[in-house]
């Protein structure tokens, strides 16, 4: 073999076990322990917004409980389901477990190793919000979508970033997109690289999505200088996940997760 080529290729290697033993395991929910998910890591939202963002302003059809048939650790895994069923003046319930107060990282590798639900109505999300919400309500403190999917887009996952300047209401969110053909049948780790001035976004290793901070930007284009707490949830319906109606045939659906990682 070339000398240039082995010199390069041991420089590769070098580079990428020192950045892996630079970075340490900071916060992780392996969900050994069956019951409800661990108290000193989550909090949940829960109803429907209202009265301040009914439907989670996006006309949603679920409201969330903390009730064990809608979140449960079994088998080492979260369980997040929803349900067809009525509470609070909605159609369906459903999970939206949060790590607010008590997994707040500023920077840092996230990774959630997930199975998701399907079918049409579904709308499972793993994504970040501001936790102190420095710069004003949604958009303007940033939210970070490290895996969304819609089940009548079945396999196709999207990583994106929203702020004032680029978020769906205007059409200008920054989003990548990949496939993954059996994202509803088996896990897969969806995970973010976020560092002082660029967002990667992963899906098994395999980057499909970079967002950098560009020379000029303010709070309004990078919002990313503040901490920001997990969230996982399943919607059902609303403007993107109920798009092409809701199927009435297929719940309960649920999505499994196997753990959540933290490095900094």
């Amino acid at each position: 073999m070339n000398k240039l080529l082995v010199l390069t290729f041991l420089s590769v290697i070098l580079i990428r076990c020192n950045t892996e033993e630079a970075r340490k395991l900071v916060w992780s929910d392996e969900f050994s322990n069956p019951g409800q998910p661990d108290s000193s890591r989550w909090n949940y939202d829960l109803g429907d917004g209202c009265p301040d963002v009914c439907g989670w302003g996006n006309n949603e059809l679920e409201y969330y409980t903390n009730d064990s048939k809608n979140v449960r650790v079994e088998n080492d895994i979260l369980i997040i389901e929803a349900q067809k069923d009525s509470l609070g003046g909605k159609g369906f319930t459903s999970t939206r477990i949060i790590s607010k107060f008590k997994g707040d990282w500023l920077y840092g590798r996230v990774e959630v190793k997930a199975k998701l639900p399907r079918g049409k109505g579904t709308w499972p999300a793993i994504w970040m919000l501001s936790t102190d919400w420095k710069y004003g309500g949604w958009p303007t403190s940033g939210e970070i979508d490290i895996m969304e999917h819609v089940g009548h887009d079945p396999g196709v996952i999207h990583g994106t970033i929203h702020t004032e300047s680029y978020n769906h209401v205007k059409q200008t969110q920054k989003e990548g997109k990949i496939t993954v053909a059996d994202a509803q049948d088996a896990f897969h780790i969806y995970a973010i690289d976020w560092s002082e001035s660029k967002m990667d976004f992963y899906v098994d290793e395999k980057l499909y999505h970079s967002v950098v901070k560009g020379t000029n930007d303010t709070f309004k284009e990078w919002p990313f200088d503040q901490k920001f707490h997990l969230i996982m949830n399943i919607a059902v319906g609303g403007n993107w996940g109920g798009a092409q109606g809701v199927d009435e045939s297929i719940w309960p659906q649920k999505m499994e997760v196997d753990y959540v990682r933290v490095y900094q």
